[in-house]
């Protein structure tokens, strides 16, 4: 059984799964709501720019060096010393390993040295459970996590319980985005270069598929919507010998709409294997749910099924560590502490009852 927790606790989130390095302080009240007294985030981007991706060792690297000094920036933002914490949560998993390993070690001294107890959490825990956080969103609700490695439709019924209704069979849409925007010749990362870029685009002068759209279930793909891209792109090149600025506006153009609609229709799909009973909510967290576009089309979807729709704001959609030390706060209730046994993980799904969607490797399913 979990031990009893005290009435009001403070606790200091780590999170390096990627390429942020994260640390911050949430206080969580006597009515389980949780409040972001600090948040503290250190990009890599500039690190990663001539390599069109993030470099793994780079990262792990980058994330040694600076998640001391955002434990130290968050808790100063708070106003708080490091003794007035009341536990410790780190991203245990998934993610790039040797990001997952600093931020492990990095709690595991804390908690050795203060004696605070330690709470591993799932990264896509995290990002699941961020609409509890900013908009006190009541079990169940619908999500739709979508970003650079992940994508997939939860129901969240509690803390610790997710149904997986569907996901991605290969490339997540943030993935599929930066290797678009490598394939265009656009800045890293590709979100943000394709949304604006297609602001100038005709998204229907390029026939580009909607894959899975005839087959039921909310399952995804979007490995051959790029592949389409990169047929177009060499088209245009070969007719006209290289790429134009409309050409690529209208790439762009075509690409994002496709996957807006395969978003789109998908979550209806959802929702029709949701529950009726009860609230209905449709969240969606993660970099891509940046997207302008997608959010409208998502909204709209929403308004169709009567349901409310929260999108966190940015800084809480993206990589942070408030919502692994809400995720800790709201699951610490429900399990024990961690020890110092606790390792790193670079897969961890959530709905541990469904098979695998991308197969299972040396180390586990991938998702």
């Amino acid at each position: 059984m979990p031990s009893t927790q005290p009435q009001t606790r403070l606790i200091l989130g780590l999170e390096s799964s990627c390429d942020d390095t994260a640390a911050a302080v949430v206080r969580m009240g006597a009515d389980g709501r949780g409040t972001v007294l600090a948040s503290v985030v250190a990009g890599q981007t500039e690190l990663h720019a001539d390599f069109g991706g993030v470099v793994p060792e780079i990262a792990a690297r980058a994330h040694a060096e600076k998640l001391d000094h955002c434990v130290e920036e968050a808790l100063a933002e708070a106003g708080i010393g490091l003794p007035q914490i009341d536990a410790i949560a780190v991203t245990a998993g998934p993610g790039l390993i040797g990001g997952v390993v600093s931020g492990v070690m990095c709690a595991k001294g804390l908690s050795a040295a203060t004696g605070k107890p330690l709470y591993g959490v799932n990264h896509l825990a995290g990002h699941a459970l961020t609409p509890r956080l900013t908009d006190d969103v009541p079990y169940p609700y619908l999500m739709l996590l979508v970003s650079g490695g992940h994508c997939q439709f939860l129901l969240v019924r509690g803390p610790e319980s997710f149904d997986r209704l569907g996901g991605t069979i290969d490339d997540a849409p943030g993935e599929a985005f930066d290797k678009v925007a490598r394939l265009l010749g656009l800045p890293q990362p590709g979100g943000p270069s394709i949304e604006k870029c297609a602001q100038e685009g005709e998204p229907t002068r390029f026939a580009l598929p909607r894959p899975l759209l005839d087959r039921d279930g909310c399952d995804m793909s979007f490995s051959g919507l790029k592949t389409a891209v990169l047929r177009a792109r060499d088209k245009c090149v070969a007719e006209r010998g290289g790429l134009t600025r409309q050409d690529q506006a209208d790439l762009a153009a075509g690409f994002q709409a496709a996957v807006v609609d395969v978003l789109a229709h998908k979550t209806r799909r959802a929702f029709s294997e949701y529950p009726a009973e009860g609230a209905r909510g449709l969240c969606v967290a993660g970099g891509v749910a940046a997207n302008k576009s997608i959010r409208a089309a998502l909204e709209t979807v929403a308004e169709e099924q009567q349901a409310r729709f929260v999108a966190p704001p940015l800084a809480l959609c993206t990589d942070n560590a408030a919502m692994i030390a809400f995720a800790a706060g709201e699951q610490a209730a429900l399990r024990e502490a961690d020890d110092l046994t606790l390792s790193a993980r670079p897969r961890w799904p959530l709905d541990t009852a469904r098979p695998s969607m991308l197969g299972s490797g040396k180390k586990g399913a991938k998702a």
